[in-house]
């Protein structure tokens, strides 16, 4: 019997979230949203983590309909 190469398993990288996000922008409804404000914050991590956005959106006191928005970024990049 032949074993699988460990190899063929390795996970793809993921862009950094913020990066992700950003790369959202042309999607609809409010993730797209989301990316469009993060796109035009100069102080967005681009390279930063979940944990980090979610910094900077407190730090910035967006609007709740932005806070769902990154629940469901979040969801939707965690399952990538």
């Amino acid at each position: 019997m032949e074993h699988a190469d460990p190899s063929q398993f390795a996970s793809v990288s993921k862009p950094p979230f913020g990066q992700w996000l950003i790369e959202q922008e042309n999607r609809e409804g409010a993730i797209g949203e989301l990316a469009k404000h993060a796109k035009a914050d100069r102080s967005f991590p681009k390279s930063g983590t979940v944990k980090d956005v979610w910094k900077r959106l407190n730090t910035m006191q967006v609007e709740g309909d932005l806070y769902d928005a990154m629940e469901e970024a979040e969801l939707d990049y965690l399952a990538l």
